[in-house]
């Protein structure tokens, strides 16, 4: 059976046929995610992503970096209070930290996807037995990338938060060889072959999880 098998709900194949893996290069898009995945710590990425998506949409004016890196005090409060949001002030001060600091990348790179695919010169990388279910939950690039935005200020964005950002962008193309989508992106995008870096928490998908591999 294809590790790509997310067919339990529409929701999770729609997201898998039609967002995860496929090249992305818009920044709108990027922030989106990011927000998501500041959000998602500790909780599950499908509460965050469908369950709370609208609400979001409408807490962070659409997902507009420049309104959100503008938030005070005040907009902290009303996200809190917004009905269904998730309560965490910690993360929704992070947002609006990280939102300065996109803007800060966009300055500096043109944009801030110039920022992060010119970790991979462009190119989508397929590591050496990802094809085979061997899935990290980070590795070596994500913690390059992780430290590097740390630098620039960004919180919430560890090294695991962001080897699932890759994978969702397509910078990493770890859909299953046998999936549609894997050809699909292959024909979409220039790929480069890398053998396997620092992963950490590497899983046999759909057995069980190895020390290493």
């Amino acid at each position: 059976m294809s590790f790509c098998n997310w067919g339990d709900s529409e929701i999770r194949k729609k997201y898998h046929d039609e967002i995860w893996g496929r090249p992305n290069h818009d920044d709108n898009k990027h922030f989106e995610n990011i927000i998501y995945e500041v959000l998602q710590c500790g909780l599950s990425w499908w509460l965050v992503y469908y369950s709370k998506q609208e609400i979001l949409r409408r807490c962070f004016d659409n997902f507009d970096v420049k309104k959100v890196s503008e938030y005070t005090d005040d907009d902290v409060y009303r996200i809190l209070n917004t009905k269904g949001m998730i309560k965490s002030e910690s993360k929704i001060k992070a947002i609006v930290n990280n939102a300065k600091c996109f803007i800060n990348i966009q300055k500096k790179y043109g944009s801030f996807d110039n920022y992060l695919w010119s970790y991979t010169n462009g190119k989508t990388i397929i590591y050496d037995k990802h094809e085979l279910g061997y899935i990290p939950s980070s590795n070596g690039l994500s913690e390059r990338i992780s430290i590097d935005l740390k630098n620039f200020g960004f919180k919430y964005l560890g090294p695991i938060v962001i080897y699932s950002h890759l994978q969702a962008c397509g910078i990493i193309l770890d859909h299953d060889p046998d999936c549609p989508c894997y050809k699909e992106i292959l024909s979409q995008t220039t790929v480069v072959r890398k053998r396997r870096y620092l992963e950490k928490g590497v899983v046999l998908y759909n057995k069980t999880p190895v020390d290493s591999i």
